[in-house]
């Protein structure tokens, strides 16, 4: 018998199967509505991976479910996340087949990313794009924002006969970040000339640059090529991302961060706004996150988004809502298992979640047009908008059906609250194209649970996080 046979290690094969064996299946997604008197209650038990808490929100949020309340606890490797969720009527979801298809998502998002394949175990989250968008070129770009640019970016790729399938924009500070699928205008194919592609780039790029630079405000320009695979980063992850890169949470000169403290004209709950503040929990080692903010869909996913891109793990967190106020709290550590010490690591930390929270959310007019699709249609609404001293601080550009909806959050340019009659105007000029204008409230939900709830209190009484009967109203 030779020395490696001696020495070597055995492991028996089904060793990695052992957790399974413990605990069962490595995902269990749990459907409960009779619990719940007013909500659709979502429990998911699994063994833990990085990142797996933001894919379960993340399928959350592309169902547009709404998230009233959430406990989440990670524990010996085993994470168990419970869910209070409406759909956006606000009841209670009894589809069947919405119920299969959630679940099914969620244990195949598990099962993927706990698989080792690359498309799955990249940093940025995996989703299978549309359709329409399989045969496109993705460009992703980053730049300092400005009046206007939207409808630069958009010409730029008219002039570069690239025909816009679709497009996902936001503004933030003096940064932008926009997501574009495009296809050749003639073949309706992705576009794989090295040099064109080149030459699409440069143009952007000069676009995105500001237009007086100086090394304090200049903050960077960059467009990518995602080639025509159609499986990409989920879109609204990587606007996180590419906001995050670009640094928009750092403040523009003269712009004032709002905080809690500040209350409306009459002093109610209406006017409070964003606050973020990072204590120790040093009896547990954990670094204790507490936001306060007005709720709002996708707010949870936003804040889970930026603590996983910062590398920031989750080990327990608790979500509920007051009327039309969040609380939310995270007990985290970095990946490297440190807490936040230092009061700049803190103080950054807490400027990117505000910088998260108040990117999505959009002050000024809703317009929504739908049409059928064509070469060159928004080139030219985007020039008809800024021809009408209007900017887009936001667009949400997609194609089904041989139809394209744009979704436009526009502000006047000169700051000033938008003049209904010059929308009335504008919708005249684009007659015969259906055009809505709404003047944008966040939906909240009107009955929200109005319970409080602190983790803090649960990790030092060593309450029981893994009951299955831990569900409660």
């Amino acid at each position: 018998m030779s020395m490696k046979e001696v020495c070597c290690p055995y492991f028996d094969p089904e060793f990695e199967n052992l957790n399974e064996r413990i605990y069962g299946p490595s995902c269990r997604v749990y459907v409960d509505n009779d619990s719940c008197e007013k909500c659709t209650v979502v429990k998911v038990d699994s063994l833990n991976k990085q990142g797996l808490l933001l894919e379960v929100v993340q399928v959350l949020t592309d169902m547009d479910l709404f998230i009233s309340k959430s406990y989440i606890s990670f524990d010996a490797g085993w994470l168990m996340d419970v869910f209070h969720v409406k759909d956006q009527q606000g009841n209670k979801v009894t589809d069947n087949g919405v119920i299969n298809y959630l679940q099914q998502s969620i244990v195949t998002r598990r099962e993927l990313k706990s698989s080792g394949d690359p498309k799955a175990c990249t940093e940025d989250a995996v989703e299978v794009e549309p359709e329409s968008t399989s045969e496109c070129t993705a460009i992703e770009m980053i730049g300092t924002n400005r009046p206007g640019i939207f409808s630069e970016i958009s010409a730029v790729l008219a002039e570069q006969k690239c025909n816009i399938i679709e497009a996902h924009a936001w503004s933030h500070n003096a940064c932008v970040a926009c997501v574009a699928y495009v296809s050749d205008e003639s073949t309706s194919t992705c576009i794989h000339d090295p040099s064109r592609l080149a030459t699409i780039e440069d143009h952007l790029s000069t676009v995105l640059r500001p237009t007086t630079i100086t090394d304090d405000e200049f903050k960077g320009a960059k467009t990518r090529f995602l080639g025509c695979d159609s499986s990409t980063s989920h879109k609204e992850h990587r606007l996180h991302q590419l906001m995050l890169a670009n640094r928009d949470f750092d403040e523009s000169p003269g712009s004032a961060r709002a905080s809690f403290s500040s209350m409306g004209s009459n002093g109610d709950e209406d006017g409070r706004r964003t606050t973020v503040s990072i204590d120790p929990f040093n009896e547990k080692g954990y670094s204790c996150v507490n936001v306060e903010c007005p709720d709002r869909p996708k707010l949870m996913f936003d804040i889970v988004c930026t603590l996983t891109d910062l590398q920031y793990v989750i080990f327990h967190a608790s979500i509920t809502s007051h009327g039309l106020f969040a609380y939310q709290e995270y007990y985290i550590r970095h990946k490297d298992g440190f807490i936040l010490n230092s009061e700049q690591e803190k103080q950054r930390v807490a400027k990117c979640l505000e910088a998260a929270i108040e990117r999505r959310v959009c002050e000024g007019v809703r317009l929504e047009l739908c049409a059928k699709t064509s070469v060159g249609l928004l080139p030219y609404v985007t020039r008809i908008l800024r021809e009408y001293g209007l900017t887009v601080t936001r667009a949400d550009i997609a194609t089904d059906g041989g139809k394209t909806k744009n979704v436009f959050y526009v502000q006047d340019i000169s700051g000033n609250e938008v003049d209904m009659d010059i929308l009335e105007s504008m919708q005249k000029e684009l007659e015969p194209l259906a055009f809505q204008v709404k003047n944008e409230v966040l939906r909240r939900t009107t009955s929200m649970e109005k319970e409080s709830f602190s983790f803090g209190s649960l990790l030092k009484s060593q309450l029981e996080w893994f009951s299955h009967n831990y569900i409660r109203d």
